[in-house]
């Protein structure tokens, strides 16, 4: 007979961080933070929920995710409001909120956190998911977009994953664009009973969204479309230029993709995605995206304000992290289990965990259990090297046994030495 589901479960597409998942999302985080103290990049949080006009105007109206994919609600007072499905858009109005244009420019930005779209669920691909953003403020020039490059490229690479390629495109500026999307329309104007549903409206609103599209049966009509980097003004041509030539001189692997577009409005020139160059990162999708957009800060309000960045998905990095780096990261990675028997060993207990915190030792406990057996059972199931027995008699002498789970070799050393005494034998 089939286990009857529990009423409540999480809602579709979002989903429980286990404590078996948390090691990963601390690695992410933690190799993510350590970059951006590196890089001069400085923390910023912003709410998880916004005013919804700041993403229909910023993200742009005719967009799948501000269409589609938001999560959107009026209050009591009636405001409407968003649950964020990006970090960039309220990264900008803080910026503006704040007067920090008023600041020396440029301004270096990293965050990370929840964000909430209404996709479908896929390998990969959440309700519910985490990002981490670097955002650069305040500077135009093409090095500035190597860096953003470069730091996700290094992120990845501090996460051991291999086999990187980020494939890029100039998608230009207003200067240009216009032009284009001109062009592109007669293109596809001439073919458009050979394009899906979406992209024929898409036609109508925004061409460019076409390019974007991932429908099987727009893919041979797109792949004959006029190519934006051959339509380029000279400013824009010279400026991807230059990041090309950065992003050769830092030796970082990259390929044109001359129909990549991103799905955001905001976007200009610059566009990037980075993959796991395997049929598996394929599947899983971009790991980490972005570009340049020069026009957010101003279409939201504020002065012309050039800027870059990009977002790397957690979940993403995590479906490859427990393939690739299990081992290192083991949910296992409490060493000492630490089993009492009586009133006088929990006490004296709690005393020496706080002597391993301060030697930064981890370790497992189950201090509401009475039983030996049932402890040695629960520290054998959690993959604990060795156990520490405190009976009564242990805690009376001020002594303590150390077991050595895969042979069972027991030892009993004075208890004011047992920390140091597990610190030579962990580095063993």
């Amino acid at each position: 007979m089939m286990a009857k589901k529990p009423k409540f479960q999480a809602p579709n597409g979002m989903h429980d961080i286990l404590p078996q998942d948390q090691v990963f999302f601390q690695k992410v985080y933690g190799t993510a933070q350590n970059m951006a103290n590196f890089c001069g990049f400085q923390r910023i949080d912003t709410p998880l929920i916004e005013m919804a006009e700041l993403f229909s105007r910023g993200i742009g109206i005719s967009t799948d995710v501000v269409e589609k994919q938001m999560y959107t609600f009026r209050t009591r007072g009636g405001d409407y409001l968003a649950l964020r499905p990006e970090l960039t858009a309220g990264i900008a109005r803080a910026y503006m909120e704040h007067g920090m244009f008023n600041l020396p420019q440029p301004l270096k930005f990293y965050s990370a956190g929840p964000l909430f779209r209404q996709e479908r669920p896929q390998a990969g691909r959440f309700r519910q998911f985490h990002q981490v953003n670097f955002e650069v403020l305040g500077e135009e020039s093409p090095v500035i977009d190597a860096q953003i490059i470069q730091i996700y490229y290094n992120l990845l690479r501090e996460l051991k994953i291999k086999n990187i390629i980020v494939e890029i495109n100039s998608i230009g500026a207003s200067c240009c664009r216009p032009y284009y999307k001109k062009l592109l329309t007669g293109y596809f104007r001439s073919r458009e009973s050979s394009l899906c549903s979406d992209c024929r409206r898409r036609l109508r609103d925004n061409p460019l969204r076409i390019l974007d599209c991932k429908e099987e049966k727009c893919q041979p009509v797109k792949a004959q479309a006029p190519q934006l980097v051959d339509h380029l003004c000279e400013e824009c041509k010279s400026h991807f230029k230059e990041v090309l030539e950065f992003l050769d001189e830092i030796e970082v692997p990259y390929r044109l993709n001359p129909y990549l577009v991103r799905g955001l409005d905001y976007y200009t020139k610059t566009v990037f995605e980075i993959f796991e160059d395997t049929e598996e990162g394929q599947k899983i999708g971009a790991l980490a995206a972005g570009g340049r957009y020069d026009g957010l800060v101003k279409t939201l309000g504020g002065k012309e304000t050039p800027a870059c960045g990009g977002a790397a998905g957690v979940e993403r990095l995590i479906i490859i992290l427990k393939e690739k780096i299990k081992k290192e990261v083991s949910p296992s990675f409490k060493k000492v289990f630490l089993a009492q028997l009586g009133q006088l060993s929990k006490r004296k207990s709690l005393k020496l965990f706080e002597e391993f915190r301060r030697a930064k030792i981890p370790v497992a406990e189950s201090l509401g259990k009475d039983s030996l057996k049932t402890q040695l059972r629960t520290a054998d199931k959690l993959g604990a090297t060795f156990t520490l027995i405190l009976g009564q008699k242990e805690a009376l002498d001020g002594t303590i046994i150390i077991r050595d789970m895969k042979s069972g070799k027991q030892e009993t050393v004075k208890l004011e030495k047992v920390v140091k005494e597990m610190q030579r034998r962990i580095k063993k």
